[in-house]
Formats: C-alpha cells, sequence, structure tokens
C-alpha cells in the first residue's frame, strides 16, 4: 500500500506545445514535481527532462513516482500503462488532463493511490473541472479505503474493501469491530451491527453469525481466524522494546520478534516502531533490523528508562552493566507513550523482547 506519510512525488507528461505549457502552469504551483516533455517539442524556457517515446519512458518511471498527470487523450494514457498495472493497494494515481485545460480526470488509483484527490487539486490550479468516478463518491458515502489511509491503517486484504463500500452504497449493515475507536465516528451507526464491547482480545466475544453472513471492519492488532468478507485495518499500535548482546546479527533478532509477535498471535503490520537503550545508537544488528522491517527505531538515556516503575521483570545484570533496571520494557513503554505493556520480557541467549500496546483513548 502507498505510504502517504512519505514525500509525494508526481512525474507531468506532455506530448504537444499546449500541454507543455499546461503542463509548465502545473509543475509551477505543485512541489515535488518533475516535469517530462516528448523530445520533439521546442522546450524554450520550460525546465524539464524528455523522452522520446512514452512507451519506453513508462516501464522506467511508472513506480517511481506516487502520481503522473498525463496532459494527452485518456485512449492513449490507457494503452501505454495498461500492463504496467499491478494493484490498486500498489499503483501509483494516474490523473489525465486534456491539453485544453478542461478536464481533470482521476483514472488509476482513485482512493489508495491518491488519484481523486490529486485530480481535484489539479483541476483547482488551473480552473478545470474534476472527473471522480469512484462510486462511493459520486454517493456522497464514506469510502473505507479512504478513511483507512486517513487514520494510517495497514489495509491486510484489500479484495475485501468492495463488499464494505458496496454495503455503504446499498445501505446494508456491516459487522463493525473497532476497539480502539479509530473509525467509529467516521461512519453513519445505522451503518454498523457494532460488537458486544470487546476490547479486541478475546476471540470468544466475537460473534461469529455475524462473520459468516455479512462484510465487515476489523479494526485489531490481534490475529484472528476471519472470513474472507472482513476487511481487516491494522492500526499501527504496538511497539516493540529490544535490548540485545554486541554483535547481536539482524537475522537472530528478526526471527525471535516474529516468533514472539506469532506467540502472542499479534500482528507484524501493527508495529509502530522498535526501540532500546541510547548505548545502542551504533548496534549494527539494531540498525539493520530498522532497515529490514522498515521501521523507525527509537532511543531513550538511563533516566529516561528509569522513570518507569512498572517494570515486570526487572534485570540485576542489565542494570549491572547499563545502569537500568530494564532495557526492552521500559523502552517499549516509553515509546508507546506509556501503553500497556501486553508481552513481558522474553528471551534469547543474545535478545530480550518486550511488546507494548499504544492507547488511542
Amino acid at each position: 500500500m502507498i505510504d502517504h506519510g512519505e514525500k509525494y512525488t508526481v512525474a507531468i507528461w506532455a506530448i504537444t506545445p499546449k500541454g507543455a505549457n499546461l503542463g509548465r502552469q502545473i509543475a509551477e504551483r505543485l512541489s515535488d514535481v518533475d516535469l517530462y516533455l516528448s523530445v520533439n517539442l521546442e522546450r524554450s524556457n520550460i525546465p524539464s527532462h524528455t523522452f522520446k517515446r512514452l512507451s519506453g519512458a513508462m516501464p522506467r518511471l511508472f513506480n517511481k513516482y506516487n502520481g503522473h498527470i498525463f496532459i494527452m487523450s485518456t485512449g492513449i494514457v490507457v494503452r501505454i500503462i495498461a500492463h504496467l498495472l499491478r494493484h490498486k493497494t500498489v499503483d501509483p494515481a494516474v490523473v489525465v488532463v486534456d491539453e485544453m485545460g478542461n478536464h481533470s480526470i482521476s483514472l488509476v488509483s482513485g482512493h489508495i493511490g491518491g488519484a481523486n484527490m490529486l485530480a481535484n487539486k489539479v483541476a483547482g490550479l488551473i480552473g478545470a473541472d474534476p472527473v471522480i468516478t469512484t462510486a462511493t463518491d459520486i454517493h456522497s458515502v464514506p469510502s473505507i479505503d479512504v478513511l483507512a489511509i486517513e487514520k494510517g491503517l495497514f489495509i491486510e486484504n484489500p479484495d475485501a474493501i468492495k463488499g464494505v463500500n458496496m454495503a455503504f452504497l446499498t445501505g446494508e449493515k456491516i459487522y463493525f469491530h473497532d476497539p480502539f475507536g479509530l473509525l467509529m465516528d467516521s461512519i453513519p451507526k445505522s451503518n454498523l451491527i457494532l460488537d458486544a464491547g470487546s476490547d479486541g482480545n478475546d476471540p470468544e466475544a466475537i460473534p461469529k453469525t455475524y462473520l459468516k453472513e455479512i462484510s465487515g471492519v476489523f479494526i485489531c492488532d490481534v490475529l484472528f481466524d476471519l472470513p474472507p468478507q472482513m476487511l481487516i485495518l491494522r492500526p499501527e499500535s504496538l511497539v516493540a522494546g529490544i535490548g540485545c548482546n554486541r554483535n547481536t546479527s539482524m537475522e537472530e533478532m528478526k526471527i525471535f520478534l516474529h516468533e514472539v509477535l506469532e506467540k502472542f498471535r499479534l500482528s507484524f503490520n501493527s508495529l509502530k516502531c522498535i526501540t532500546t537503550i541510547n548505548i545502542k545508537k551504533d548496534e549494527t544488528g539494531l540498525l539493520a533490523l530498522s532497515g529490514e522491517l522498515e521501521l523507525p527505531i527509537t532511543f531513550y538515556d538511563r533516566e529516561e528508562l528509569n522513570q518507569i516503575k512498572t517494570i515486570e521483570t526487572p534485570s540485576l545484570m542489565v542494570e549491572k552493566f547499563t545502569g537500568v533496571k530494564s532495557v526492552c520494557e521500559a523502552a517499549a513503554i516509553l515509546a508507546s507513550n506509556n501503553g500497556k505493556l501486553i508481552v513481558s520480557k522474553h528471551s534469547t541467549r543474545n535478545v530480550t523482547i518486550a511488546i507494548a500496546r499504544e492507547s488511542f483513548m
């Protein structure tokens, strides 16, 4: 899925003189934009890149950008990008603008990729009419994938999006499990069948009858066996505190982290960050783990770690060498904004791991 927290980069493509002038106007008003013009055009004073053939440039550059604005006919664009499309969760946004600047059309990845947003933005810049054809937008009902992106939720099974959005369109009720209260205020209550107050951790509290019969949304960091029509959204709610011996390999830490998450049926997709003591800032295995998992790493000093008084498994050995009673548990609690420690310290010979859950309430 495209991460809208990262810098949103856009490529603008034009093949005619009028298109080039319009592309320049758009490029001057947007940030993080690259303008590409056909090599056959007179570029004069327009800062831009050039391409010989659009069909030759696309395979190299299509997935380099978060979005593309094509100033040309829709038919040309469809033929050029068709074989490059993979899935709406990973494809970049594609917007088509006619060279007269009359219409700004959201063509591909309207919701998750941000094409609807980009089409509206371009329309506002040049005075065009935005053309949005996604059903939830034209009927002014919620779109679950847009809501998920806005709240930073990881969409685990995007094939279930269609059923939920169709229920919104038809007015049918869906089962709704949101113990964190992340989307509760974004969807009309008349659309929802709410669970009976489950805190998200008890499989027996989930009404299995509903799960078998209707579509639904399940927002949770716990792993459950759910039917395919249940849309699973993972919040960034878990923090992994990690301690390790010097020169412990990234692979050893990675394997043990996955083992701990699996043992306690916690979703890797809900990990927000990893965290440890600041004397580990040069620990190559930990730094490599952060890169491998594409998760930020947070460091705390001794004074900060010793402020946590609710450590479940303090260690005299750790205190002797680091000056703190706990590294992994204390760091996890701190990085979760003083959340709840849900997995106390687990250890191997070289690694200790604890998991805390951030509170959204």
